[in-house]
């Protein structure tokens, strides 16, 4: 048991911002085994955008709500996800051969694909959010708290599937970037199904199937045009899985 709270706080220090214990041991091997708490961190984040929310609707306008939400997300993993998708879009945009992708991809410098990919995708979670919030602060709420830890489970979902496209990386990075094993996928799959009973069956349902299409359409364009992942792709499939999941509660609506 040590062990798995071990690798908890791994995780979640090296996904977040977050203080963890100083006991915690990081190690390279231990950050590989640690992923399956990815959709658990997804937990906390969730937790932290919604109290957010909760608290500032009760003084302020509910697009200030929001955008204080977002913003409390974004602080409290660094970025570390949006900074992906943004990586992946200058990328995917820019580069033709796989060499030129995955190097475009390691550059520091953000370019005109990734500014647009953040605009973008900013924007349409704002405004899928506030479509949510229309409506009453419940389903919003229930949004983020599923929408986080479900859209990390679709970015552990091509670790499983796809290999790791660097191989020219150093051994801590293959470490990192292990195949999961079963049992650590069964405990990412629970993490990051379990906060679905938050929404109605209808809701469930479409939430589900949005987030299973775009986990195999990155899966798809990440093994055409890369022959695997990185792990800017990871955060890639974790921003647009979080907005296919917006869009999934909001789809369903639509159908009632």
């Amino acid at each position: 048991m040590r062990t798995q709270v071990e690798l908890f706080f791994i995780a979640l220090g090296f996904f977040t911002r977050l203080p963890v214990p100083g006991w915690v041991e990081f190690a390279p091997e231990k950050l590989g085994q640690a992923a399956r708490f990815l959709p658990w961190v997804g937990w906390i984040i969730g937790l932290i955008s919604a109290a957010v929310y909760g608290l500032a609707v009760q003084v302020l306008p509910v697009d200030l709500s929001i955008v204080l939400a977002m913003a409390a997300s974004i602080r409290a993993t660094g970025a570390f996800h949006e900074d992906g998708w943004a990586d992946t879009c200058d990328g995917l945009g820019g580069g033709w051969s796989r060499a030129q992708i995955l190097a475009i991809m390691k550059d520091s410098r953000i370019g005109s694909y990734g500014t647009i990919g953040l605009v973008v995708m900013l924007l349409a979670k704002y405004l899928a959010l506030a479509d949510l919030a229309a409506e009453e602060d419940y389903p919003l709420i229930a949004a983020l708290l599923v929408a986080h830890p479900l859209s990390r489970l679709a970015a552990v979902s091509l670790m499983a599937v796809l290999d790791y496209a660097r191989a020219d990386d150093s051994a801590k990075s293959a470490s990192v970037a292990r195949r999961p094993t079963a049992a650590e996928l069964g405990i990412a799959t629970l993490g990051g199904i379990l906060p679905l009973l938050l929404l109605s069956p209808r809701e469930a349902l479409f939430v589900l199937a949005f987030t299973v299409v775009t986990a195999v359409l990155a899966m798809r364009t990440f093994a055409r045009r890369l022959g695997g992942y990185t792990g800017d792709c990871l955060g890639a499939t974790q921003q647009v899985a979080e907005l296919a999941i917006y869009f999934g509660v909001l789809a369903a609506w639509s159908f009632t």
